[in-house]
């Protein structure tokens, strides 16, 4: 039981003693390093409080980051963002408060540092997420990394927006467009986001399409090809003018006109455009006995009227 008590107490021991040659080593590594004003430096925070945070530098002196040079960030809350043990790099602005700490800024470590991150984003079209902070002239501003970015309007939302008060205080998803270090010019979009999950959303919609499915649906929109027909969940397919009518036409409007309910039965989902066709539902009876007279009566509303001369040219008296 001594020895193993004994073999237990010289494991501490070397242990002690290897923690005490590591701390050695620290302090020499530190007492041969020269900190010089404008240095970036990375520290781990001590403490923090509304004022001020404390770094430990590995340096025979700590280092100090007032809270209003911490961000650029109106919105950021020294309190709230950073915590003990967290790891920040900062520039030195003084080796000497004058009560022996070396003085920090956060901000402009941000500067320096940032606009690689953002252009790093800029690459991987990197989605970000940010807090509008305020509404300007033709749009409103997000601080990315500490630096000020601006949406235009136009790159808000894919719908219109009208109020920009109103987004003040929201927390969106954005995508860095525009990244110009020289002229400290960053811009931001949640248009290119929401467009982008929209298009997913859409086209994992028309994944689970089965073709031969018949539909029903509402002409929105007449083309010289076709007709595009609003479908259900929000998709939209065409029907082509070779897919309208068993009988040859020369324009869709000959036969269709926009808010005409109609059905269809769906072709094939190829490049994630859905195609139609109403003639396949007249050919397979999917339509309906109804419908089927009504497609055999269609004619060209140019020629749709026939005169009381052409009728009684054609009697025998």
């Amino acid at each position: 039981m001594e020895e193993k008590e004994l073999e237990g107490k010289e494991v501490r021991e070397e242990e002690t003693e290897k923690e005490s040659m590591a701390d050695y080593a620290r302090e020499l590594e530190a007492s041969f390093r020269t900190i010089r004003e404008g240095d970036v430096v990375k520290g781990t925070v001590i403490s923090v409080n509304e004022e001020e945070v404390i770094l430990d530098l590995q340096y025979y002196a700590q280092g100090v980051i007032k809270a209003a040079d911490m961000s650029e960030d109106p919105a950021f809350r020294v309190a709230d963002e950073v915590k003990p043990g967290d790891v920040l790099e900062a520039v030195v602005v003084k080796t000497d408060d004058g009560e022996g700490n070396i003085l920090l800024s956060g901000k402009e470590a941000a500067q320096l540092l940032a606009w690689d991150v953002l252009k790093k984003a800029l690459e991987e079209k990197t989605v970000l997420s940010v807090k509008i902070s305020e509404a300007v002239k033709a749009g409103v501003v997000a601080y990315v990394e500490g630096i000020r970015g601006f949406i235009p309007a136009s790159q808000l939302s894919l719908s219109y927006v009208e109020n920009l008060e109103e987004w003040v205080g929201r927390q969106i998803d954005v995508r860095v467009i525009t990244v110009d270090e020289e002229k400290k010019r960053l811009v931001l979009s949640a248009k290119e986001v929401e467009k982008e999950r929209r298009e997913e959303d859409t086209n994992h919609k028309i994944a689970m399409l089965v073709p031969g499915t018949v539909m029903e649906g509402v002409v929105e929109s007449l083309m010289p090809y076709g007709a595009f027909i609003s479908l259900p969940d929000g998709l939209s397919g065409l029907v082509h003018i070779s897919q309208i009518s068993q009988r040859r036409i020369k324009k869709p409007s000959e036969v269709l006109k926009v808010g005409d309910k109609v059905k269809v039965k769906l072709l094939n989902t190829n490049n994630n455009k859905i195609s139609l066709s109403m003639k396949a539902v007249e050919e397979t009876g999917d339509g309906g006995e109804e419908e089927r007279v009504s497609a055999a009566q269609y004619s060209s509303r140019e020629e749709a009227t026939t005169s009381l001369g052409d009728l009684l040219k054609n009697l025998k008296l």
